[in-house]
């Protein structure tokens, strides 16, 4: 009976606060049902890879090859995580929404991202042990005064029940922006040693399947790193799970 009052009273609380401050599409700003939801418009420009990809990296395939198909670059090197996933396409009509939790303070849209990280990475999330964000150096956490990643990984961690660390993977160098660097390659060169495990926390890593949490996926450099610091701290598996990708079709890119 307890329960039936108290699911009554918050309905009611959200109905008199929906009044005042309704519900506005994540995207566009425009009114709609329910908090941190798409209006109908905006959910038909986002791309979400949900359709044929390469079994390691996640690239998403024009054409449906069939069984565990790899990708070119993931069939000539092997990445060091076991599988990385995306919700959707980092493009024009996602951009805005990634870059106000990123950079706009808008921590009200990690809740509702989480539910898409928790859809799209199901299959992901059933083999983790425990989950980790991405994480920034000390000067940008500073600068930032949150990192994006983190908040997307804690709301993943209570929408799923999964373990959450947050202080086991640090960045242990400042590095350039991986905006700033021009090929894959320098973006790889950018990462070298950038990622520890720190000791302390080792026991809590080895032997473990790991969920790493970032909110968009470029090259793949900074997940690499991650992964190597992982792996080498004696991790069993490493999957990525981000909440969007950088799509540059290559044509014919089917192994």
């Amino acid at each position: 009976m307890g329960g039936v009052i108290e699911a009554s009273l918050k309905r009611a609380g959200r109905a008199a606060l929906d009044l005042v401050f309704p519900p506005m599409c994540i995207a566009c700003r425009t009114q709609v049902a329910e908090p941190g939801a798409l209006c109908a418009n905006c959910w038909q420009n986002i791309q979400f890879l949900d359709g044929p990809m390469c079994d390691c990296c996640g690239l998403p395939f024009e054409v449906d090859p069939g069984g565990e198909t790899l990708c070119g670059a993931c069939h000539a090197r092997r990445p060091s995580f076991d599988k990385a996933r995306a919700v959707m396409r980092y493009d024009e009509h996602s951009r805005g929404p990634i870059l106000a939790l990123k950079h706009g303070d808008r921590l009200d849209l990690a809740p509702p991202f989480s539910r898409w990280l928790g859809r799209g990475g199901r299959a992901l999330l059933d083999e983790t042990d425990v989950i980790l964000p991405v994480p920034l150096h000390a000067s940008r956490l500073w600068r930032r005064r949150y990192n994006q990643a983190a908040e997307l990984a804690r709301a993943l961690s209570r929408l799923s029940g999964r373990s959450l660390n947050v202080l086991a993977l640090t960045r242990s160098r400042a590095t350039a922006s991986q905006g700033a660097m021009r090929s894959a390659k320098a973006r790889r060169r950018n990462m070298l040693g950038a990622f520890r495990v720190l000791p302390r926390h080792k026991s809590a890593i080895a032997g473990r399947n790991i969920l790493l949490i970032d909110d968009v996926l470029t090259t793949g450099a900074t997940v690499e790193a991650c992964a190597r610091a992982l792996k080498r701290a004696g991790a069993e598996k490493v999957f990525v799970l981000a909440l969007a990708r950088v799509v540059r079709p290559l044509p014919g890119d089917i192994i």
